[in-house]
């Protein structure tokens, strides 16, 4: 990104965002929030249209090119709020308030429609309730235990991803994978994360979509640095069988990951 470390927002809540052929990455500037925009087809940054109801540790999701964000926090009100944002018009307009406020939610999108998985909510607890948003209908529902037993205490984002309208949990705890039931709303065990995909409490590690398959992004870090893999898997009906796509040593962290261009 271009301008100084204080212009791109080094020191604050960060969240990032691929719809359509941009990348939004969110932040805040001293007391202000911005947005940057990435475009893939012009390899060029230039400064984006900050939200209407602009907010950080939310969830998100994209479908084609447009995406939807809900809750997250506005210094220290939780929110309920959703917008959606159209990549071609670079307008967000405003949706129907959630049922709950909540941090630190995840958001994915399975059959035409936007789902927010867990989170925090304004009393500091741990939400295993999610919400299912009706783009035709423009209706919020509430979805009972919908991530519950998926991770642990720690307020980390759970880890989900959709592929072919089937939406699937990296359980960091017990570094297994999960698949979600859509009929009777509970989740079943498929099989083992790769190896090496550690965390620190459920951050710092990525669990993506990305075309057909299903990607984990994280690695062991040490005293004298650390490695991040790549690891990929086409779901089958089997257990996890997990390829390496790539690796490089690498002390960073994971804080953050989208996809684009699958």
């Amino acid at each position: 990104m271009p301008g100084s470390p204080t212009e791109n927002f080094m020191l604050s809540d960060k969240e990032s965002l691929a719809v359509g052929t941009e990348l939004l990455v969110f932040g805040q500037e001293l007391n202000s929030y911005i947005v940057r925009r990435y475009s893939i087809l012009t390899n060029s940054w230039s400064p984006g249209v900050v939200m209407n109801s602009p907010r950080c540790l939310f969830g998100s999701a994209s479908l084609d090119g447009k995406a939807i964000v809900a809750g997250g926090t506005h210094g220290r009100t939780i929110l309920s709020t959703a917008e959606l944002y159209n990549s071609e018009t670079q307008i967000w307009e405003t949706l129907p308030n959630m049922s709950r406020a909540r941090k630190m939610c995840s958001g994915v999108f399975m059959d035409g429609k936007f789902y927010v998985i867990g989170g925090i909510d304004s009393d500091n607890k741990v939400l295993t309730c999610g919400e299912e948003y009706d783009l035709k209908r423009c209706l919020w529902r509430l979805i009972p235990n919908m991530s519950a037993g998926l991770n642990g205490e720690s307020g980390a984002p759970p880890l989900v991803a959709v592929v072919n309208n089937e939406l699937y949990a990296a359980h960091y705890a017990n570094k297994v994978v999960l698949k979600y039931n859509k009929e009777n709303n509970t989740w079943v065990t498929l099989g083992k994360l790769p190896e090496r995909s550690v965390s620190m409490n459920g951050w710092g590690l990525a669990f993506r979509a990305c075309g057909e398959q299903l990607i984990v992004i994280g690695g062991q870090r040490g005293c004298h640095g650390g490695m991040i893999e790549l690891n990929s898997w086409v779901p089958n009906g089997g257990p996890p069988e997990w390829d390496i796509i790539a690796s490089k040593h690498s002390g960073s962290f994971v804080y953050n990951c989208a996809v684009m261009g699958c």
